[in-house]
């Protein structure tokens, strides 16, 4: 597979994201909202990072269950915000 320059020289990690996932298109609404959610976390950061603590993420947001989510009380959000796992901006 030929791979976009910025995917050549990088980690395995990054490598696979690129081959797996980068460009193909995404129609279910839950993956959807993860990228959504993913792409906003990133803001500043390197995409790196943010693959780096995806399976973080995915178990705090509840694997991106927009439908939990949008149920999250009190207590769930300040849990989130004590956990060193999930990016806060």
């Amino acid at each position: 597979m030929e791979r976009c320059t910025w995917a050549t020289d990088t980690t395995e990690e990054m490598q696979a994201y690129h081959d797996d996932e980068w460009g193909r298109p995404v129609h279910e609404e839950q993956q959807l909202f993860e990228l959504l959610t993913l792409e906003s976390m990133q803001a500043g950061l390197s995409w790196a990072i943010i693959l780096n603590k995806r399976e973080t993420l995915r178990a705090a947001y509840d694997a991106f269950d927009y439908r939990k989510i949008a149920r999250y009380d009190e207590e769930k959000i300040l849990a989130l915000l004590a956990n060193p796992g999930v990016i806060r901006h």
